[in-house]
């Protein structure tokens, strides 16, 4: 899928250009284009470059948090949860251990933890499989959960503000918070339906109900105040929670004795390897987005929803956030970059660079995770997955355009 579409803004650019050429006399429209293509080069090379001292700084602070104890007390809080929500699962059976620690992970942005941990999950499921090549009920639910993308700490998404020069990185901390717990729920209301899950279950309810009465009230405290100071307020909401949390796994770890500055050491060493990791693949995907916009398609394609959204009376701000949100169920790498273009494009703390931001935060690549996951244990018939991570795409992507203007219009 990610290389059909990054050949396909290849060969629409060039068909674009060739028009503008042949058509419009546009005798520069090649030269635009190739100027792009060396630019987004250059700049995916900057900013991978700069992201290296961000990722070495959250990557070993979350390794500090995982040595001292946090993953396996999130691990704790959240099993009597989901011994309910995949009651195939036999109460004791290693499937669900994996299950609470791969969202643990997820949850404290751990994402390199989360995969391998994901996949022995969907292993585990797959004893449980009465037909090795069709998708239960417990792996949906657990892919749909998954690529709804339950994230509290939306690290990566701090560092790449950052570095597109945002006045104050985290201050979508608590729309992200926002889009993505309704984009989760969007998710399990859908697979519920399907699956015929008693959401009506006291425990399931206990859980939900205290996650949704923290989200609402943030909602409610944050609505009644005037717009300056929503934004003043949530920001430093943001920074406080954030840092409390960095204070929290360092004294944690003071606590048990591990020490904390080899593993934060050893997780920075890793946040420098992940940063040099992925200079390829982010010049790749900034090069084809380029030359895609510098040919006029995007333009195009954002003029005419920008004229559908004015027929309907609506404000189009939201407009040229969209790209990263079409991306995003295709592919993670191409909806990062659609995200850094649009800050770098429109600016860091423009509304549409942080909407771009909340949309990025709100969901996971519904595609890839389905096909990483249930690859990874050979299933072939994927039954309701698609349309129930895709319905969780969309309830995230309305709630982050809703939060956005909510926060920043």
């Amino acid at each position: 899928m990610l290389n059909a579409i990054w050949i396909g803004f290849f060969l629409i650019a060039f068909v674009f250009a060739a028009v503008n050429l042949i058509f419009f006399g546009q005798i520069d429209s090649f030269a635009l284009v190739m100027k792009a293509a060396f630019d987004a080069a250059k700049n995916g090379f900057e900013i991978a470059l700069g992201l290296t001292g961000v990722m070495a700084l959250w990557l070993g602070v979350m390794r500090v948090g995982e040595r001292a104890g946090f993953l396996q007390g999130l691990t704790w809080l959240l099993a009597p949860l989901f011994q309910r929500l995949f009651p195939d699962v036999p109460r004791n059976h290693p499937a669900l251990g994996a299950i609470t620690m791969n969202m643990a992970a997820n949850m404290l942005g751990l994402d390199n933890a989360a995969t391998p941990i994901g996949i022995k999950a969907m292993q585990e499921l797959q004893t449980l499989n009465p037909d090795k090549e069709t998708a239960s009920n417990a792996q949906i639910l657990f892919l749909v959960i998954n690529a709804s993308s339950v994230t509290l700490l939306p690290v990566t998404i701090f560092t790449y503000r950052a570095q597109a020069g945002a006045h104050d990185p985290t201050d979508v901390f608590i729309p992200i918070l926002i889009a993505t717990y309704c984009s989760t729920m969007a998710g399990l209301l859908a697979t519920a339906f399907y699956q015929r899950i008693n959401l009506l279950d006291r425990v399931i309810l206990a859980y939900l109900a205290a996650i949704s009465a923290a989200v609402f009230g943030l909602v409610a405290y944050f609505a009644q105040l005037p717009a300056a100071e929503m934004l003043r307020q949530s920001a430093l909401v943001s920074n406080v929670l954030l840092f409390g949390l960095v204070t929290l796994f360092i004294g944690g770890a003071a606590v048990r004795r591990v020490n904390a500055y080899e593993a934060f050491i050893e997780g920075a060493k890793d946040g420098f390897h992940t940063a040099v990791t992925i200079i390829p693949y982010l010049v790749a995907m900034l090069v084809a987005i380029a030359v895609f916009r510098a040919s006029g398609a995007l333009d195009l394609l954002l003029h005419g929803i920008r004229n559908g959204v004015v027929m309907m009376g609506w404000d189009t701000r939201f407009v040229d956030a969209l790209p990263t949100a079409l991306m995003k169920p295709l592919s993670g790498s191409g909806a990062r970059a659609m995200m850094i273009d649009t800050m770098h494009t429109f600016g860091a703390d423009s509304f549409a660079g942080r909407l771009a931001s909340v949309v990025q935060g709100s969901t996971e690549t519904t595609f890839y995770v389905l096909a990483v996951y249930f690859g990874a244990v050979g299933i072939r018939r994927v039954r309701h997955a698609v349309i129930c991570g895709l319905l969780a795409d969309l309830g995230g992507l309305a709630a982050a355009i809703a939060v956005t203007y909510m926060f920043f219009g």
